[in-house]
C-alpha cells in the first residue's frame, strides 16, 4: 500500500459516510494515472497547485474592501482566502467532512477576482455588456488561464465548490457548503472589523437585534455563527444555520451594505477605479499588440474581448494603477547629459 492509499484507506476509518472521499472523485478535464511515489491524496494535490499558481499569489495586491488602504492591518484578498480556509477546516474537521477538499475550495474561491475589488467586476460588467462573475472567473483561472493555458487540472469537487461558492447554485459536496457558508462567516465579521478600524462604525453600532443573538463583539460573532453550523449541520445532515441565526447573518450582511459596502469613505475613489479599468480595457481592446507575450497566443483561440478582461481581471490594484499611469498619464522630460 502506497502513503497515498493509506491516506485515502484512512479517510474511509475517520471520515463521516456523507464526506466526499478522495478515492471516490469524479476525476480531473485531463485524466491522471496515480503513480506509485504519490504520497498526497487528489484533494492534497489539488491544494498546493493552488498555492503554488501565479493567480494565488497575486491576492495579496487585490482589494478586499478598501481601495489601497493606508495601514498594514486591513484585509486584501490573500488574508479573506486564509480565513475562510481556517473557519472551513474548523467546520468540516467537526463534521467529520474532507477538510483537504474544503481547504482546496477554499484557496481557490477567489482567484478570479479584480483590481479593486467589486468596483473591479462592475467595470468589466460594464465592458463586457454582461455581468462579470468572478466564481466563474475564478474558475476560468484554473481550468484555462493557469500554466501558460493549461490550466491546473484540479478535480470535479474542487471545481465545483469554486464555481458554487456563490450564486444560485450550491455545491454538490457538503465540503463545497462548508466553504460557501464560511465565505459568508469570513466577509461579513471581517469586513466590520476593517470599517471599525477605518473609523466607520463602531461594535455599538450593531443593531441590538442582531448583536443579541450573534454577539458584541468579533470574537464572540464568528463563535456562534460557527458553533451554530457545525451544531445545526450535525441534525441536519445539510450545512446550514438555525432560523434564528441565519436571519441575523442576512440582516447583518443588510446592515453592512448600508453603512459600509456603499459607504462613501470606503467607496469614495471606487467611480475612479472603475473609470481607470474602463479605459484600459478599451485601449487594449484598441491596440492588442500591447498585451504581453504571454497573452498574445490567446487573441488567436480565445478573441480580444475575452483575452483582454482576462488580462486585467488577472491585475493587482496597483499594477493596473502603474499601467494607467504608463499609457495614460505624461512622464517629465528628462534632459540628458
Amino acid at each position: 500500500m502506497t502513503v497515498r492509499e493509506e491516506l485515502e484507506w484512512q479517510e474511509h476509518k475517520r471520515l463521516n459516510p456523507l464526506a466526499a472521499f478522495a478515492d471516490q472523485s469524479k476525476g480531473r478535464p485531463r485524466p491522471e494515472e496515480p503513480r506509485a511515489e504519490d504520497v498526497r491524496t487528489c484533494y492534497q494535490r489539488d491544494i498546493d497547485r493552488v498555492v503554488h499558481c501565479k493567480a494565488f499569489r497575486r491576492l495579496v495586491h487585490k482589494t478586499q474592501v478598501f481601495l489601497q488602504p493606508e495601514g498594514d492591518h486591513y484585509r486584501t484578498r490573500m488574508t479573506h482566502t486564509l480565513e475562510v480556509s481556517r473557519i472551513a477546516g474548523t467546520i468540516a474537521r467537526a463534521l467529520g467532512l474532507n477538510e483537504d477538499l474544503a481547504e482546496a475550495i477554499a484557496m481557490g474561491h477567489d482567484l478570479g477576482h479584480t483590481p479593486f475589488g467589486h468596483a473591479g467586476e462592475a467595470a468589466l460588467t460594464s465592458c463586457l455588456g454582461k455581468p462579470f462573475r468572478h466564481n466563474e472567473q475564478s474558475l476560468r483561472v484554473v481550468d484555462v488561464l493557469e500554466k501558460d493555458g493549461m490550466g491546473l487540472n484540479l478535480t470535479y469537487e474542487v471545481r465545483d465548490g469554486i464555481l458554487c461558492h456563490t450564486g444560485d447554485k450550491w455545491p454538490d459536496t457538503l465540503e463545497g457548503q462548508v466553504v460557501r457558508r464560511s465565505d459568508q462567516i469570513a466577509y461579513v465579521n471581517h469586513d466590520i472589523d476593517d470599517a471599525i478600524r477605518a473609523g466607520i462604525l463602531t461594535d455599538d453600532d450593531i443593531p441590538r437585534s442582531i448583536a443579541d443573538i450573534l454577539g458584541h463583539s468579533h470574537r464572540d460573532r464568528i463563535n456562534t455563527l460557527v458553533t451554530d453550523a457545525i451544531r445545526t449541520s450535525r441534525e441536519a445532515g445539510v450545512v446550514c444555520l438555525t432560523p434564528q441565526v441565519d436571519k441575523a447573518l442576512k440582516d447583518l450582511r443588510a446592515f453592512m451594505f448600508e453603512r459600509v459596502y456603499r459607504n462613501p469613505v470606503a467607496k469614495g475613489e471606487e467611480s475612479k477605479a472603475k473609470t481607470m479599468l474602463i479605459r484600459l480595457f478599451e485601449y487594449y481592446m484598441a491596440h492588442p499588440e500591447a498585451l504581453p507575450a504571454d497573452f498574445q497566443p490567446q487573441l488567436g483561440f480565445g478573441g480580444i474581448q475575452r483575452t483582454v478582461c482576462d488580462y486585467i481581471a488577472g491585475m493587482t490594484d496597483n499594477y493596473a494603477v502603474d499601467k494607467f499611469s504608463e499609457i495614460f498619464i505624461p512622464t517629465g522630460w528628462h534632459v540628458r547629459g
